[in-house]
């Protein structure tokens, strides 16, 4: 996602917790041409991440383009599965930390400034079992299914603002729209059936670059998006022309 923004004139901005792992990456990313940089932070410490969005903001300017979609690579302590039958307040509720609480902070830091300029957009993803419950993730579905729902509500209420807000379901990978990530890996992610009555975005996706019209489209509060693959959020930056792109992998590192 980094290198797909990067390589269309969007500087990046990248949230992790492990800075060495950031660094790792805003080096690669260098070497590639693209302007980067790596801000530490946990999505379940919610100042943290605010404080790296600010951070963010600080270094590169308002932020354009959101995408929260933190995927642990290793057990987390107070995040286990739970079938539906075994859910509790207390192993759900760090369910609901992780996936929407984090979420929420992560917008509340930049809705603002869209709204004031008129435009943005903001992506939010989580498994496919918030649109296809599986039993073995009864908590963790249950938590992604509510981000859904609010990312989704967001969008219809920000219609008309300029400002957009999507969900990024998964799908099994087909010949048809594959997907490559950037580990060499294949997937793919396209859009849910459009709703009656939803806010539809641009058919660019992202009004303020005709640059990744091809690399997104979001339709009725949920994305199209064949190249869409790791978890990274967007910023854009400040040199005259370009773009300001932040890529998040809070709590993945």
């Amino acid at each position: 996602m980094a290198r797909t923004f990067g390589s269309r004139g969007f500087d990046v901005a990248l949230i992790a917790r492990t800075k060495e792992n950031l660094e790792t990456l805003v080096d690669r990313l260098g070497q590639e041409g693209i302007t980067a940089a790596g801000f530490p932070a946990d999505v379940l410490d919610r100042a943290s991440l605010t404080d790296a969005l600010n951070e963010a903001k600080a270094r590169f300017g308002a932020i354009d383009v959101l995408e929260y979609s933190p995927a642990p690579h290793s057990p987390v302590p107070g995040l286990t599965p739970a079938v539906p039958s075994e859910v509790t307040v207390d192993n759900l509720q760090p369910m609901i930390d992780y996936n929407l609480y984090g979420a929420i902070t992560a917008a509340q830091a930049v809705l603002p400034a869209m709204r004031e300029a008129g435009a943005g957009t903001l992506l939010f993803s989580t498994g496919g079992g918030s649109v296809d419950p599986v039993p073995m993730f009864g908590n963790v579905n249950a938590a992604g299914a509510a981000l859904r729902n609010w990312v989704i509500n967001l969008n219809k209420e920000l219609a008309g603002s300029g400002v957009h807000a999507a969900h990024v379901p998964p799908r099994p990978a087909s010949p048809q729209r594959p997907c490559r990530r950037a580990t060499g890996s294949t997937t793919s992610r396209t859009s849910d059936a459009e709703r009656p009555g939803a806010h539809r975005p641009a058919d660019a996706g992202l009004q303020r670059s005709e640059k990744v019209s091809d690399a997104l489209r979001v339709r009725g509060g949920v994305v199209d998006d064949p190249r869409r693959c790791g978890p990274r959020l967007g910023c854009r930056s400040s040199r005259p022309g370009s773009h300001r792109y932040e890529t998040m992998q809070s709590h993945l590192m």
